[in-house]
């Protein structure tokens, strides 16, 4: 952002501290230039701290247990990827803000950004795909087919990211049309109206997906409690436990990141920049929730961060496989 208050990057302000009069200016003459440092920005760099500090753990998990090779832990492996490069580019973003201000580097911040968090947003909308195909096609989920899809849908993901974070660096950019900026600078309005509009297209998948699971898990506790002819409270609370959960997914999902979204289409470069903030927040705790709700919740992760933090494994602790249709 320029000193006239333009937005650079994720909307970071920059301010220069100028003397206001001859003899101030004579004093400070030999002195380095003062930047002030937006709180915001601080607040976001910590974000990304966090965020690739949690995830850098999921992916070393992953990485370095063998056993953590099915289809699922590659899906948890591919967001926690995302999100790791997210939180290092919040990081990068805000050391090249104050320590090398350049438009170029701009625009490769701003488009690795826009890269990890649609890589993390796919990511997010294949994993769900896999757990309803857990469900839906349980019996033929465990082969090869389901392994090429996975692995498909891992192309597909990273490939669409690849190419929206590189539109800017390869000119959809409004470094030389100011009036054209959005209020993510230097990305164009047009530009974030994509970005919104496919997370839109996402989010709308993902909440009619989790719609069918959730349909699917209490048809398969009400024909239990058919086999076993009646129902009885546990198959109640768990099938409720289950819908429950899957309404704190998606609906942490889009607590996160609809705010900015839908400010992204209708707010306007002249707004102030603590709006762009405000909504801009709430979407990167999605990147450091996701390592919770998807990793450190599923045993077998748990497992593993036992034997990696430990050293050993107690055989008395009890640890249960989890498929991809447990919720």
């Amino acid at each position: 952002m320029n000193e006239s208050g333009s937005l650079n990057g994720t909307g970071v302000p920059l301010a220069r501290i100028q003397a206001s009069d001859g003899n101030s200016s004579l004093e400070l003459s030999s002195q380095l230039p003062v930047f002030a440092i937006n709180p915001w920005d601080v607040v976001l760099c910590i974000s990304g701290t966090i965020i690739a500090c949690e995830n850098a753990i999921v992916v070393a998990i992953i990485f370095y247990t063998p056993t953590l090779r099915t289809p699922m832990f590659v899906l948890i492996g591919s967001l926690a990827t995302a999100d790791l490069l997210a939180g290092v580019g919040l990081i990068l973003n805000f050391v090249f803000q104050y320590v090398i201000q350049s438009e170029t580097i701009s625009l490769i911040t701003v488009g690795f950004l826009v890269a990890s968090f649609t890589a993390s947003v796919s990511s997010l909308l294949a994993i769900t795909v896999d757990r309803y195909l857990s469900l839906y096609n349980a019996l033929t989920y465990y082969s090869e087919k389901t392994v090429l899809c996975i692995h498909m849908m891992l192309i597909v993901t990273w490939g669409v990211s690849l190419c929206l974070g590189l539109l800017p660096v390869l000119g959809w950019n409004c470094l030389d049309d100011y009036s054209s900026c959005s209020i993510v600078r230097p990305l164009t309005k047009s530009n974030v109206t994509l970005l919104s509009a496919s997370f839109f297209l996402v989010f709308i998948i993902m909440l009619h997906l989790y719609i069918k699971i959730c349909k699917i898990v209490c048809r398969h506790a009400h024909q239990i409690a058919l086999q076993q002819h009646f129902l009885t409270a546990s198959h109640y609370v768990a099938t409720k436990k289950g819908v429950s959960t899957l309404a704190i997914i998606i609906g942490i999902f889009g607590a996160s990141w609809l705010p900015f979204a839908i400010y992204c289409v209708v707010g306007d470069l002249d707004y102030p920049s603590v709006y762009t903030y405000a909504t801009l927040l709430p979407a990167t705790y999605n990147s450091m929730i996701n390592p919770i709700i998807y990793a450190y919740r599923n045993q077998e992760i748990q497992r593993a961060m036992w034997v990696l933090f430990c050293g050993c494994f107690q055989s008395k602790v009890s640890f249960r496989s989890r498929s991809p249709s447990d919720v």
